[in-house]
């Protein structure tokens, strides 16, 4: 009985190798960070190796991506990512979010919420353990895009508008 079992999931565990999500690989630019805001090279560096992955239009795979059900984990997590902030696309976004956007990360990556946990667990992506002065270095970079925004931009333009609560009860 226990030999069928373990056939069984064998057979499973194979059968799902075949079901892959699709990758993340268009690294389509045309609404980068980049094309509108200035990225030093350091930033820009960091940028790549601690959030990209899950915040972009292209994810470099590492080797366990080709593993199911590994590889429907991290499609999740990229898919989620990129909801939340795509850099790729981030000038595509109205004024008020881009300006929202660069306060989130700020937060995010004060309080160690960024990078996950999970995605410098055990060395995975050693370069994404940011040290103090890293994050610093994009906290501050972050500031500064929002001094730039408050600079060029009415300031009306940079408060997210108000949502629209339920309609009143009757």
């Amino acid at each position: 009985m226990l030999k069928k079992i373990l056939i069984g999931l064998g057979i499973v565990l194979i059968s799902i190798q075949f079901i892959r999500p699709e990758k993340n690989d268009s690294n389509d630019l045309t609404y980068a960070i980049s094309k509108k805001y200035q990225v030093p090279e350091d930033v820009n560096h960091l940028l790549q190796v601690s959030c990209n992955d899950c915040h972009s239009n292209k994810t470099e795979y590492p080797w366990y991506a080709n593993v199911q059900p590994v590889a429907w984990w991290l499609n999740e997590h990229v898919v989620d990512g990129k909801r939340h902030l795509n850099f790729s696309e981030f000038t595509k976004m109205p004024i008020a979010i881009q300006n929202h956007k660069f306060e989130e990360t700020i937060e995010m990556v004060e309080e160690k919420e960024m990078p996950l946990v999970d995605y410098t667990y055990l060395g995975l992506h050693p370069e994404a353990d940011l040290s103090e002065d890293q994050r610093k270095k994009i906290m501050d970079w972050a500031e500064n895009q929002m001094a730039f925004l408050k600079n060029n931009y009415p300031a009306d333009s940079l408060v997210m508008p108000k949502r629209k609560g339920p309609p009143p009860a009757k």
